[in-house]
């Protein structure tokens, strides 16, 4: 069941990125243009966060490059490269963050705000969960950062 309602949020968020004029933005863009969103992340913590592999985050981070939803840079006194959304980014998130909470005062409205509010709590409370046990997964160099 969740899994229907993920495909059709995110054919919702599609669309709100297409009529917004990102027509270039392609479904697996999404890897990268989810919670967390990148703000100065290494592309290895992006692969890992997005449970993907380095040369598949490399691939969609140099697409989105060259699209210019994202930014590469150095901080000062470190040649490594991190990533960062550009301007244009910055645009498609703030129409995705707008779709979502479109579809949640359209549940609110189909479900009742009561029942929405609990759903929304126990959304939160299962990926609190779910976060906690996939730091738990983690080898303990990883999970104490």
């Amino acid at each position: 069941m969740l899994r229907i309602v993920w495909q059709h949020v995110r054919g919702r968020m599609l669309q709100a990125i297409h009529e917004a004029g990102f027509t270039d933005f392609q479904e697996a863009h999404f890897a990268v243009f989810s919670y967390p969103l990148p703000d100065g992340t290494k592309p290895a913590e992006l692969a890992r966060q997005k449970r993907m592999s380095r040369q598949a985050i490399n691939y969609l981070l140099t697409q989105l490059a060259e699209l210019q939803y994202i930014e590469r840079r150095a901080s000062e006194g470190d040649e490594r490269r991190l990533v960062y959304l550009s301007p244009r980014g910055l645009e498609v998130a703030q129409v995705i963050f707008g779709c979502l909470q479109q579809l949640h005062a359209e549940w609110a409205q189909h479900v009742g705000p009561e029942r929405f509010g609990a759903f929304v709590d126990v959304l939160r409370e299962l990926s609190t969960k779910a976060r906690e046990e996939a730091r738990d997964e983690l080898p303990g160099t990883l999970r104490n950062r």
